[in-house]
Protein backbone atom coordinates (compact mmCIF):
# COMPACT_ATOMS: atom_id res chain seq x y z
CA UNK A 1 0.00 0.00 0.00
CA UNK A 2 1.51 3.38 -0.95
CA UNK A 3 2.46 6.01 1.59
CA UNK A 4 0.05 8.78 0.67
CA UNK A 5 2.18 11.37 2.43
CA UNK A 6 4.85 10.74 -0.19
CA UNK A 7 2.52 11.17 -3.18
CA UNK A 8 0.13 13.89 -2.04
CA UNK A 9 1.16 17.46 -2.78
CA UNK A 10 -0.99 19.53 -0.46
CA UNK A 11 -2.26 22.83 -1.79
CA UNK A 12 -2.58 24.05 1.81
CA UNK A 13 0.20 22.30 3.73
CA UNK A 14 0.09 24.65 6.73
CA UNK A 15 -3.67 24.79 7.13
CA UNK A 16 -5.15 22.91 10.04
CA UNK A 17 -8.24 23.25 12.18
CA UNK A 18 -9.67 26.76 12.34
CA UNK A 19 -9.59 28.71 15.59
CA UNK A 20 -13.40 28.76 15.51
CA UNK A 21 -13.66 24.97 15.52
CA UNK A 22 -10.89 24.69 18.09
CA UNK A 23 -12.54 27.05 20.55
CA UNK A 24 -16.00 25.56 20.09
CA UNK A 25 -14.63 22.06 20.74
CA UNK A 26 -12.76 23.33 23.77
CA UNK A 27 -15.96 24.94 25.05
CA UNK A 28 -17.81 21.65 24.60
CA UNK A 29 -15.08 19.69 26.38
CA UNK A 30 -15.13 22.01 29.40
CA UNK A 31 -18.87 22.71 29.34
CA UNK A 32 -18.08 26.41 28.90
CA UNK A 33 -20.35 29.23 27.80
CA UNK A 34 -19.67 29.74 24.08
CA UNK A 35 -19.56 33.33 22.82
CA UNK A 36 -16.76 32.56 20.37
CA UNK A 37 -18.21 31.41 17.07
CA UNK A 38 -20.43 33.85 15.16
CA UNK A 39 -23.87 32.32 15.32
CA UNK A 40 -27.05 33.30 17.21
CA UNK A 41 -28.28 31.14 20.06
CA UNK A 42 -31.86 32.38 19.76
CA UNK A 43 -34.49 30.76 17.52
CA UNK A 44 -35.22 31.39 13.85
CA UNK A 45 -38.55 33.06 13.14
CA UNK A 46 -41.10 30.18 13.37
CA UNK A 47 -43.00 31.60 10.40
CA UNK A 48 -39.88 31.21 8.23
CA UNK A 49 -39.43 27.62 9.34
CA UNK A 50 -43.09 26.96 8.54
CA UNK A 51 -42.62 28.59 5.15
CA UNK A 52 -39.72 26.25 4.29
CA UNK A 53 -41.82 23.27 5.39
CA UNK A 54 -44.69 24.49 3.28
CA UNK A 55 -42.46 24.78 0.21
CA UNK A 56 -41.20 21.25 0.79
CA UNK A 57 -44.76 19.92 0.99
CA UNK A 58 -45.59 21.79 -2.22
CA UNK A 59 -42.96 19.69 -3.99
CA UNK A 60 -40.08 22.15 -4.35
CA UNK A 61 -37.50 19.49 -3.58
CA UNK A 62 -35.56 18.96 -6.80
CA UNK A 63 -32.69 20.94 -8.31
CA UNK A 64 -33.19 24.66 -8.54
CA UNK A 65 -31.74 26.49 -11.55
CA UNK A 66 -27.97 26.56 -11.17
CA UNK A 67 -27.72 30.34 -10.71
CA UNK A 68 -30.66 30.55 -8.34
CA UNK A 69 -34.43 30.63 -8.37
CA UNK A 70 -35.40 33.42 -10.80
CA UNK A 71 -38.04 34.83 -8.44
CA UNK A 72 -35.53 35.03 -5.57
CA UNK A 73 -33.00 36.81 -7.78
CA UNK A 74 -35.70 39.27 -8.82
CA UNK A 75 -36.56 39.92 -5.19
CA UNK A 76 -32.88 40.43 -4.31
CA UNK A 77 -32.50 42.91 -7.17
CA UNK A 78 -35.52 44.80 -5.83
CA UNK A 79 -34.08 44.75 -2.29
CA UNK A 80 -30.76 46.15 -3.51
CA UNK A 81 -32.58 48.88 -5.44
CA UNK A 82 -34.79 49.74 -2.46
CA UNK A 83 -31.88 50.00 -0.02
CA UNK A 84 -29.16 51.49 -2.24
CA UNK A 85 -30.76 52.86 -5.41
CA UNK A 86 -28.37 50.69 -7.45
CA UNK A 87 -29.75 48.47 -10.20
CA UNK A 88 -28.58 44.92 -10.82
CA UNK A 89 -30.16 42.66 -13.42
CA UNK A 90 -31.53 39.51 -11.78
CA UNK A 91 -30.87 37.35 -14.85
CA UNK A 92 -27.20 38.15 -15.39
CA UNK A 93 -25.84 39.97 -12.33
CA UNK A 94 -27.04 37.97 -9.29
CA UNK A 95 -26.20 34.38 -8.34
CA UNK A 96 -27.40 32.38 -5.33
CA UNK A 97 -24.61 30.59 -3.48
CA UNK A 98 -24.33 27.94 -0.79
CA UNK A 99 -23.53 30.51 1.86
CA UNK A 100 -21.18 33.46 1.72
CA UNK A 101 -18.09 31.29 2.17
CA UNK A 102 -18.79 29.47 -1.08
CA UNK A 103 -19.49 32.80 -2.75
CA UNK A 104 -16.14 34.13 -1.55
CA UNK A 105 -14.22 31.04 -2.59
CA UNK A 106 -15.82 30.96 -6.03
CA UNK A 107 -15.21 34.67 -6.62
CA UNK A 108 -11.57 34.38 -5.59
CA UNK A 109 -11.14 31.29 -7.75
CA UNK A 110 -12.65 33.07 -10.74
CA UNK A 111 -10.18 35.94 -10.69
CA UNK A 112 -6.97 34.77 -9.00
CA UNK A 113 -4.57 32.81 -11.17
CA UNK A 114 -1.07 31.43 -10.64
CA UNK A 115 1.20 34.12 -9.13
CA UNK A 116 -1.52 36.79 -9.10
CA UNK A 117 -1.45 38.96 -5.99
CA UNK A 118 -4.54 39.45 -3.86
CA UNK A 119 -4.52 42.22 -1.26
CA UNK A 120 -6.24 41.61 2.06
CA UNK A 121 -6.53 43.73 5.17
CA UNK A 122 -5.49 42.25 8.49
CA UNK A 123 -6.93 41.21 10.84
CA UNK A 124 -8.72 39.20 8.15
CA UNK A 125 -11.48 36.60 8.15
CA UNK A 126 -9.82 33.22 7.85
CA UNK A 127 -11.30 31.96 4.57
CA UNK A 128 -9.66 34.55 2.28
CA UNK A 129 -6.03 33.43 2.31
CA UNK A 130 -6.64 29.65 1.85
CA UNK A 131 -8.80 30.41 -1.20
CA UNK A 132 -6.06 32.64 -2.63
CA UNK A 133 -3.34 30.04 -2.03
CA UNK A 134 -5.41 27.10 -3.31
CA UNK A 135 -5.66 28.92 -6.62
CA UNK A 136 -1.93 29.56 -6.85
CA UNK A 137 -2.20 33.22 -5.88
CA UNK A 138 -0.07 35.23 -3.50
CA UNK A 139 -1.68 36.90 -0.50
CA UNK A 140 -0.37 40.40 0.15
CA UNK A 141 -1.14 41.83 3.57
CA UNK A 142 -1.97 45.39 4.57
CA UNK A 143 -2.36 45.70 8.33
CA UNK A 144 -5.01 47.96 9.78
CA UNK A 145 -3.84 50.47 12.36
CA UNK A 146 -3.28 48.47 15.58
CA UNK A 147 -5.25 50.69 17.97
CA UNK A 148 -8.10 51.98 15.82
CA UNK A 149 -8.25 49.32 13.07
CA UNK A 150 -8.56 52.04 10.46
CA UNK A 151 -6.99 52.11 6.98
CA UNK A 152 -3.61 53.73 6.29
CA UNK A 153 -3.95 54.40 2.56
CA UNK A 154 -0.36 55.52 2.19
CA UNK A 155 0.81 52.07 3.30
CA UNK A 156 -1.88 50.39 1.22
CA UNK A 157 -0.72 52.21 -1.90
CA UNK A 158 2.76 50.74 -1.44
CA UNK A 159 1.27 47.23 -1.22
CA UNK A 160 -0.35 47.46 -4.67
CA UNK A 161 1.80 46.29 -7.60
CA UNK A 162 1.44 45.40 -11.27
CA UNK A 163 0.65 41.85 -10.11
CA UNK A 164 -2.28 42.90 -7.89
CA UNK A 165 -5.36 41.29 -9.38
CA UNK A 166 -7.84 41.34 -6.49
CA UNK A 167 -8.52 43.47 -3.41
CA UNK A 168 -10.73 41.87 -0.76
CA UNK A 169 -12.77 44.22 1.41
CA UNK A 170 -14.85 43.37 4.46
CA UNK A 171 -17.34 45.88 5.84
CA UNK A 172 -18.72 45.81 8.49
CA UNK A 173 -15.49 44.15 9.47
CA UNK A 174 -15.01 40.77 11.09
CA UNK A 175 -13.42 40.63 13.66
CA UNK A 176 -13.08 44.33 14.60
CA UNK A 177 -16.59 45.61 13.89
CA UNK A 178 -15.24 48.70 12.07
CA UNK A 179 -16.81 50.22 8.96
CA UNK A 180 -15.41 51.54 5.71
CA UNK A 181 -16.05 55.26 5.27
CA UNK A 182 -16.71 57.48 2.27
CA UNK A 183 -13.15 58.76 2.66
CA UNK A 184 -11.85 55.19 2.44
CA UNK A 185 -13.80 54.59 -0.76
CA UNK A 186 -12.50 57.82 -2.27
CA UNK A 187 -8.91 56.78 -1.57
CA UNK A 188 -9.57 53.27 -2.89
CA UNK A 189 -11.07 54.65 -6.09
CA UNK A 190 -7.98 56.75 -6.69
CA UNK A 191 -5.70 53.76 -6.08
CA UNK A 192 -7.39 51.39 -8.53
CA UNK A 193 -8.21 53.95 -11.23
CA UNK A 194 -6.71 52.86 -14.54
CA UNK A 195 -5.91 49.34 -13.30
CA UNK A 196 -7.57 45.98 -13.97
CA UNK A 197 -7.94 45.21 -10.25
CA UNK A 198 -11.16 43.47 -9.22
CA UNK A 199 -12.71 44.17 -5.82
CA UNK A 200 -14.42 41.41 -3.85
CA UNK A 201 -16.47 43.02 -1.10
CA UNK A 202 -17.57 40.81 1.80
CA UNK A 203 -20.68 42.56 3.13
CA UNK A 204 -22.44 39.84 5.09
CA UNK A 205 -23.05 42.20 8.04
CA UNK A 206 -24.36 45.05 5.87
CA UNK A 207 -27.57 45.44 7.88
CA UNK A 208 -25.78 45.67 11.25
CA UNK A 209 -24.42 49.20 11.73
CA UNK A 210 -24.70 51.21 14.92
CA UNK A 211 -24.99 54.71 16.37
CA UNK A 212 -26.44 56.21 13.20
CA UNK A 213 -23.59 55.02 11.00
CA UNK A 214 -24.43 53.87 7.49
CA UNK A 215 -23.04 50.91 5.63
CA UNK A 216 -21.11 52.14 2.59
CA UNK A 217 -20.26 49.74 -0.21
CA UNK A 218 -17.81 50.26 -3.08
CA UNK A 219 -20.85 49.76 -5.33
CA UNK A 220 -22.03 53.23 -4.24
CA UNK A 221 -19.32 54.77 -6.46
CA UNK A 222 -19.83 54.00 -10.17
CA UNK A 223 -16.10 53.70 -10.93
CA UNK A 224 -15.75 51.11 -8.16
CA UNK A 225 -19.05 49.38 -8.90
CA UNK A 226 -17.88 48.45 -12.39
CA UNK A 227 -15.10 46.30 -10.88
CA UNK A 228 -16.81 45.07 -7.68
CA UNK A 229 -18.42 41.76 -6.75
CA UNK A 230 -20.40 41.85 -3.50
CA UNK A 231 -20.82 38.75 -1.33
CA UNK A 232 -23.82 38.67 1.01
CA UNK A 233 -25.53 36.24 3.37
CA UNK A 234 -29.09 35.41 4.32
CA UNK A 235 -27.87 33.39 7.31
CA UNK A 236 -26.47 36.44 9.09
CA UNK A 237 -29.65 38.44 8.45
CA UNK A 238 -32.25 35.85 9.39
CA UNK A 239 -30.32 34.13 12.22
CA UNK A 240 -29.99 30.77 10.44
CA UNK A 241 -26.31 30.37 9.63
CA UNK A 242 -26.71 26.59 9.33
CA UNK A 243 -28.95 26.92 6.27
CA UNK A 244 -25.98 28.19 4.22
CA UNK A 245 -27.65 30.35 1.59
CA UNK A 246 -26.04 33.53 0.32
CA UNK A 247 -25.60 35.42 -2.93
CA UNK A 248 -23.12 37.36 -5.02
CA UNK A 249 -23.83 40.27 -7.33
CA UNK A 250 -21.89 42.52 -9.63
CA UNK A 251 -21.38 43.42 -13.30
CA UNK A 252 -22.52 40.72 -15.71
CA UNK A 253 -19.05 40.06 -17.12
CA UNK A 254 -17.71 39.33 -13.61
CA UNK A 255 -20.69 37.24 -12.52
CA UNK A 256 -20.37 35.24 -15.76
CA UNK A 257 -16.92 34.09 -14.71
CA UNK A 258 -18.13 33.21 -11.21
CA UNK A 259 -20.97 31.15 -12.65
CA UNK A 260 -18.57 29.08 -14.72
CA UNK A 261 -17.06 27.73 -11.51
CA UNK A 262 -20.20 27.84 -9.38
CA UNK A 263 -21.95 25.24 -11.57
CA UNK A 264 -19.17 22.73 -10.91
CA UNK A 265 -18.76 23.44 -7.19
CA UNK A 266 -22.36 23.12 -5.98
CA UNK A 267 -24.42 23.32 -9.19
CA UNK A 268 -27.39 24.70 -7.29
CA UNK A 269 -28.53 25.66 -3.79
CA UNK A 270 -31.20 24.05 -1.61
CA UNK A 271 -34.50 24.55 -3.42
CA UNK A 272 -37.26 24.84 -0.78
CA UNK A 273 -35.29 27.44 1.17
CA UNK A 274 -34.90 29.56 -1.96
CA UNK A 275 -38.67 29.43 -2.50
CA UNK A 276 -39.28 30.37 1.12
CA UNK A 277 -36.80 33.25 0.97
CA UNK A 278 -38.41 34.58 -2.20
CA UNK A 279 -41.57 35.08 -0.16
CA UNK A 280 -40.05 36.02 3.21
CA UNK A 281 -37.82 38.74 1.75
CA UNK A 282 -40.93 40.89 1.25
CA UNK A 283 -40.90 41.43 5.01
CA UNK A 284 -38.56 44.42 4.89
CA UNK A 285 -38.62 44.85 8.66
CA UNK A 286 -36.61 41.63 9.03
CA UNK A 287 -33.50 43.36 7.70
CA UNK A 288 -34.26 47.09 7.98
CA UNK A 289 -34.70 46.80 11.75
CA UNK A 290 -31.65 44.61 12.25
CA UNK A 291 -29.31 47.48 13.16
CA UNK A 292 -31.59 48.52 16.04
CA UNK A 293 -31.92 44.90 17.15
CA UNK A 294 -28.18 44.29 17.33
CA UNK A 295 -27.31 47.72 18.70
CA UNK A 296 -29.53 46.90 21.68
CA UNK A 297 -27.63 43.62 22.06
CA UNK A 298 -24.27 45.42 21.89
CA UNK A 299 -25.33 48.16 24.29
CA UNK A 300 -26.79 45.67 26.75
CA UNK A 301 -23.60 43.61 26.79
CA UNK A 302 -21.30 46.63 27.10
CA UNK A 303 -23.40 48.11 29.90
CA UNK A 304 -22.81 44.89 31.82
CA UNK A 305 -19.07 45.07 31.08
CA UNK A 306 -18.62 48.60 32.46
CA UNK A 307 -17.37 47.34 35.80
CA UNK A 308 -14.86 44.90 34.31
CA UNK A 309 -11.10 45.19 33.90
CA UNK A 310 -11.43 44.89 30.12
CA UNK A 311 -11.27 48.00 27.96
CA UNK A 312 -13.17 48.42 24.71
CA UNK A 313 -14.33 50.70 21.92
CA UNK A 314 -17.97 50.00 21.01
CA UNK A 315 -18.27 48.02 17.79
CA UNK A 316 -19.43 50.10 14.81
CA UNK A 317 -21.10 47.15 13.07
CA UNK A 318 -21.40 43.34 12.73
CA UNK A 319 -22.30 41.28 15.79
CA UNK A 320 -18.80 41.18 17.27
CA UNK A 321 -17.17 43.18 20.05
CA UNK A 322 -13.45 43.33 20.80
CA UNK A 323 -12.33 43.37 24.42
CA UNK A 324 -8.79 44.38 25.37
CA UNK A 325 -7.23 42.54 28.33
CA UNK A 326 -3.95 44.47 28.51
CA UNK A 327 -4.69 45.52 32.08
CA UNK A 328 -5.39 41.95 33.14
CA UNK A 329 -2.72 39.59 31.83
CA UNK A 330 0.60 39.39 29.97
CA UNK A 331 -0.32 36.07 28.37
CA UNK A 332 -0.44 35.79 24.56
CA UNK A 333 -4.05 35.95 23.40
CA UNK A 334 -4.32 32.27 22.41
CA UNK A 335 -3.13 31.20 25.86
CA UNK A 336 -5.39 33.76 27.50
CA UNK A 337 -8.56 32.50 25.78
CA UNK A 338 -7.71 28.88 26.54
CA UNK A 339 -7.34 29.78 30.21
CA UNK A 340 -10.69 31.56 30.02
CA UNK A 341 -12.28 28.28 28.93
CA UNK A 342 -10.48 26.01 31.38
CA UNK A 343 -10.44 28.26 34.43
CA UNK A 344 -13.43 30.54 33.93
CA UNK A 345 -15.85 28.54 31.80
CA UNK A 346 -16.21 30.91 28.84
CA UNK A 347 -15.08 30.58 25.20
CA UNK A 348 -14.03 33.61 23.16
CA UNK A 349 -11.81 34.10 20.08
CA UNK A 350 -8.25 35.50 20.12
CA UNK A 351 -7.38 38.12 17.53
CA UNK A 352 -3.93 36.83 16.53
CA UNK A 353 -5.18 34.01 14.23
CA UNK A 354 -6.66 36.72 12.01
CA UNK A 355 -3.06 37.76 11.14
CA UNK A 356 -0.68 35.71 8.99
CA UNK A 357 2.22 36.42 11.38
CA UNK A 358 0.06 35.92 14.48
CA UNK A 359 0.63 39.58 15.37
CA UNK A 360 0.81 39.86 19.13
CA UNK A 361 -1.94 41.81 20.81
CA UNK A 362 -4.24 41.78 23.79
CA UNK A 363 -7.65 41.60 22.12
CA UNK A 364 -10.31 38.92 22.17
CA UNK A 365 -13.52 38.78 20.15
CA UNK A 366 -16.94 38.18 21.67
CA UNK A 367 -20.07 37.43 19.65
CA UNK A 368 -23.09 39.31 21.02
CA UNK A 369 -25.61 37.63 18.70
CA UNK A 370 -26.87 35.82 21.76
CA UNK A 371 -29.87 35.81 24.04
CA UNK A 372 -29.90 38.33 26.87
CA UNK A 373 -29.51 35.43 29.29
CA UNK A 374 -26.32 34.30 27.54
CA UNK A 375 -24.95 37.85 27.49
CA UNK A 376 -25.69 38.26 31.19
CA UNK A 377 -23.85 35.03 31.99
CA UNK A 378 -20.92 36.02 29.77
CA UNK A 379 -20.57 39.43 31.39
CA UNK A 380 -20.87 37.97 34.87
CA UNK A 381 -17.95 35.64 34.17
CA UNK A 382 -15.81 38.27 32.46
CA UNK A 383 -16.40 40.88 35.15
CA UNK A 384 -15.00 38.52 37.80
CA UNK A 385 -11.66 38.24 36.00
Amino acid sequence: MPSYQSIIYSKLPRVGESIFSEMSQLALKHNALNVSQGFPDFPVDPSLISLVHEKMKQGHNQYAPSYGLPLLREKIAQKIWNTTGIEYHPETEITITSGATQGLYTAISAFVREDDEALIFEPAYDSYVPAIKANGGLAVYAELEPDTFTYDWTKIKRAITQQTKVIILNTPHNPTGNLLTEHDLERLENLVDGSDIIIISDEVYEHMTFDGRKHVSPTSRPKLAERTVVVSSFGKVWHNTGWKVGYVYGPAELIREIRKLHQFLVFSVVTPIQHAYAEYIDREDTYLELSDFYQKKRDFFLSLMEGSRFSFRPSEGSFFQLLNYEGISDLPDEDFVKDLVKLNGIATIPLSPFYHLKTKGKNIRVCFAKSDETLEKAAEILCKI
